[in-house]
């Protein structure tokens, strides 16, 4: 649709409630529940999920479902402030635990986490905000998915039905599944098995987790097949290979050796990997980036006169960006003083964040608005910025731990910056098409990346204390891998540290992120509707395999309900699609709060887990029920 053609959902002369105290505070509310369920599962699984639909529904759902008075535009407000807080916490659990695996930091120190959250935050705001217009109103190959997804439930649920049903009842079933898992254990965390064919050693398991699961069905069965493409280069093709070459030695059981063989060596294939595919990324995209950076210094220059545009296209003028951009970016300066330990190695420190979140912002932005979110290179692009920022902190002389602290802490900022930056592109989109008010949900934006920043170091906290994050906390325990904070922080220790690295490892997967750059333009030549994007690939390689057999089953349940309903046509289908979103989504809400919940039980000195049960097949049997349920709920059809 041209752009004069364009009617929002609601009329720009139309007044409506929309910035009013109850959505506000719901949207904080569901920002730091669903920013927790997030910090766990990026911990756990190293991917997060977008939390715009799942807060949109539950915001209709008590809204406009208990309270009856819910308008669209409060709805929309909702969503805009949850889904910021939910990317806030990925950008920490990407980066932040790096400084305690590396040994940078003995805790989570609370004050400099929250404030590496909330600046980083709030940057990625303020850079992104100068980008509406040109990447979000006038440039129509933006397509922004999710924000569109978005949109389209919040104008059907203004008509009808909200499907909260969905939510809360995966909700309970994921809590009650976890419950199972880690307090009172009747299922097993992972089933796995391995075996020796000649000498090479075979590896095959799935993690009983129905947020995974959740996960695959919400990313959908191309991303899903290329996570689990990443798993099996790395288990099924490389580690036998490299077990025939080396031998493999298990005094502890050949689970246990395989693992270790896979963590010391084959895994850093993956960083070579993400490498390959974030520089591809921005170099695809560079031309969008070169006018998306320079719309936004044309941008600040115009913000002041939104006051005579319609309500529709006014965004916060230029000196409110300039003071939240100030109150942000003075302190990291002393930030990172404290870091670092030294007021010039801070000032350059500050000025790389400055340069590279001003950048890699620009690039966020657009990126999701092409391929949507689930592409969006943020680790390729925070590997840039740690080697940017090392380079520069290794010519100025610094070292050991303070280079660790310094390139960490850079990236930690930027990282948050480009997460909310993609996240504020898709609620922008959102709020184009049901018409509403920009500079609102800016204000949202900033409110829900500052007030959720102050309870993501205390849950860090407690789950580092009862599981561990990157080595367990105690014998018996499954800590949570944090598979790119345990990246990063590897990188920073062989640079800074003279920590070895298997650079081996890492050029071979340089080689299988070229490869992989190939087929996927051939792909797009055929105009496949598969395609072979190297980061889901790269991320699938530095993960356990168990994750993504598990991730794999979401994303063929989608496509078995998809394909079963399109008999009944694409309305049912979309339909059924957007209910199994919302029960996944509910999925890894309860599976995410209940694991906290038993992390602060630990942390309280109750003894947990207690094995009730050690069966893998009841725990693949009762896994499958959850797994048929999830399918069978998105299938059903059903009116709230």
């Amino acid at each position: 649709m041209e752009k004069s053609q364009f009617r929002p959902f609601v009329a720009a002369t139309t007044i409506m409630n929309e910035w009013t105290v109850k959505a506000v505070l719901l949207g904080i509310v569901l920002a730091i529940v669903l920013g927790a369920a997030n910090v766990y599962l990026g911990l756990y699984a190293g991917m997060t999920v977008s939390a715009s639909i799942p807060a949109a529904v539950i915001s209709m759902g008590i809204l406009k479902g208990l309270l009856r008075r819910g308008t669209i535009l409060e709805n929309n407000m909702v969503q805009t402030v949850a889904s910021a807080g939910e990317s806030l916490a990925a950008g920490v659990v990407f980066t932040v635990p790096a400084l305690v695996i590396a040994g940078a930091w003995t805790g989570f120190n609370y004050w400099q986490t929250t404030l590496m959250a909330a600046f980083g935050g709030v940057l990625g705001v303020v850079f992104m905000i100068p980008l509406r217009r040109p990447l979000i109103v006038e440039d129509p190959e933006l397509k922004f998915p999710e924000g569109v997804a978005c949109a389209e439930v919040l104008e059907a649920g203004d008509t009808g039905g909200s499907g909260i049903w969905y939510v809360f009842s995966a909700l309970g079933l994921g809590a009650v599944f976890k419950f199972f898992v880690s307090a009172y254990s009747v299922v097993k965390a992972t089933a796995e098995a391995a075996w020796m064919v000649g000498r090479a050693p075979f590896y095959m398991g799935a993690d009983m987790s129905p947020a995974l699961v959740g996960v695959g069905y919400i990313v959908g069965p191309n991303i899903a097949a290329l996570v689990f493409l990443g798993g099996a280069i790395s288990w099924v093709v490389s580690l036998p290979i490299l077990g025939a070459v080396t031998g493999v030695s298990a005094p502890d059981g050949l689970v246990d050796a395989l693992n270790d063989m896979w963590s010391d060596q084959i895994r850093y294939m993956g960083i070579g990997a993400m490498v390959v595919g974030g520089i591809a990324s921005i170099v695809k995209v560079r031309h969008g980036i070169v006018r998306g950076v320079r719309a936004t210094v044309l941008g600040v220059r115009a913000a002041g006169a939104t006051e005579e545009r319609p309500r529709t296209d006014q965004d916060l003028g230029a000196k409110y960006l300039a003071i939240a951009g100030l109150a942000a970016v003075v302190p990291t300066f002393f930030l990172y003083g404290y870091l670092i330990g030294d007021a010039g190695d801070a000032v350059v420190a500050g000025v790389v964040m400055m340069i590279t979140a001003f950048f890699f912002v620009a690039v966020s932005s657009y990126i999701v608005g092409l391929v949507g979110s689930s592409n969006n290179p943020v680790s390729g692009m925070t590997i840039c910025t740690v080697l940017f920022a090392s380079a520069l902190l290794l010519l100025l002389g610094v070292r050991g731990t303070d280079g660790i602290a310094a390139s960490l802490g850079v990236a930690g900022v930027v990282c948050c910056a480009v997460c909310m930056a993609g996240d504020v592109s898709q609620d922008l989109k959102t709020g184009y098409l049901v018409g509403a008010t920009p500079r609102r949900q800016q204000v949202g934006e900033i409110i829900g990346a500052v007030v959720p920043a102050f309870m993501i170091a205390p849950i860090l906290t407690v789950l580092h204390r009862a599981y561990g994050i990157g080595s367990p906390a105690r014998e018996g325990v499954e800590a949570l891998r944090a598979p790119q904070a345990t990246l990063f922080a590897s990188i920073s220790q062989g640079i800074f540290s003279g920590g070895a690295m298997p650079w081996n490892m890492v050029l071979i997967g340089v080689g299988v992120g070229l490869v992989l750059l190939v087929i996927d333009g051939v792909l797009q030549r055929a105009n496949s509707r598969f395609r072979a994007h190297v980061m889901p690939v790269a991320v699938g390689v530095y993960l356990p395999l168990s994750l993504s057999v598990s991730i794999l089953l979401g994303g063929l349940m989608s496509v078995v309900v998809c394909r079963g309903l399109r008999r009944c046509g694409e309305s049912r289908v979309t339909t059924a699609y957007q209910n199994g979103v919302l029960f996944g989504s509910g999925l890894i809400a309860g599976e995410a709060i209940t694991g906290i919940l038993i992390a602060v039980l630990i942390v309280a000195g109750l003894d947990l887990p207690k094995v009730i049960v050690e069966s893998t097949w009841l725990s693949l049997a009762l896994f499958c029920v959850v797994v048929a349920g999830m399918g069978y709920a998105a299938w059903r059809k059903r009116e709230d």
